[in-house]
């Protein structure tokens, strides 16, 4: 495909690749993604998942949010794929200089990668919120299969996941490195993602160089202001750069 050559050529010539990522990049891995057919938000729930997933929710229907929250949010059992290989590669040599990723399952540091901001946190790193301490995934896990809602060794407070609920607000510290480098990028790579969850999918506005590229099965609506679109499984496309 000719697209893939122009890709290819630019990631050659590029010293500064920024890639912006989606659930789209970890569904190659079997974790489903919100929108699509067969994603989180099309399946049937005594609660819609967005209500599930809010802060308030959380707060008020503690073991109603772990029982969603392990069946259908955590998939410990997931392997990194291609495109998560590639972008660790791509780091590896010098290209990519960050991952910012919408997803939370940690896969891309699994793969290898280093700079990885989680603007919607991270399900391996866990905090009780009575005391602070902190726990890994696995250790939450076996507490929600044991108890249905993981409570601190030390302190008998719940543990919650450092995760960005909805009514949440994003951390500043990680929005202000992504967006130092989307302005230092010469290369913008967008994979796996719808571009309608904001703030996350703003971001990119801070972006102002002749390379933007958008992949993902699906047509988006910033299509028409990328200098490159490839609808395709952005596993596939970015397989060669492993």
């Amino acid at each position: 495909m000719k697209e893939n050559k122009q890709l290819t050529e630019w990631i050659e010539e590029s010293e500064y690749i920024v890639f912006f990522g989606g659930a789209g990049v970890s569904t190659e891995s079997g974790i489903p993604d919100f929108r699509s057919v067969d994603g989180l938000y099309n399946q049937q729930y005594k609660y819609p998942p967005e209500t599930m997933l809010s802060h308030s929710f959380f707060m008020r229907e503690p073991e109603e949010f772990f029982r969603f929250y392990r069946n259908k949010v955590l998939a410990p059992d997931a392997l990194p794929n291609n495109a998560h290989k590639a972008l660790a590669s791509l780091e590896n040599k010098g290209k990519l200089k960050a991952v910012i990723t919408q997803n939370i399952d940690g896969l891309h540091q699994k793969a290898g990668s280093k700079e990885v901001l989680e603007l919607h946190g991270s399900v391996l790193r866990n905090y009780c919120m009575g005391c602070g301490k902190a726990y890994d995934g696995q250790s939450v896990m076996d507490k929600i299969d044991a108890e249905g809602i993981p409570y601190c060794d030390d302190c008998k407070k719940i543990i919650k996941p450092d995760v960005v609920l909805y009514e949440e607000g994003l951390d500043q510290s990680i929005l202000s490195r992504s967006v130092e480098h989307l302005r230092n990028a010469d290369m913008l790579i967008i994979g796996g993602t719808s571009l309608v969850v904001y703030p996350a999918a703003g971001l990119i506005d801070y972006y102002h160089g002749k390379k933007l590229v958008l992949i993902n099965r699906d047509a988006t609506s910033r299509d028409s202001a990328a200098n490159l679109v490839i609808h395709d499984s952005i596993g596939e496309v970015l397989e060669p750069y492993i």
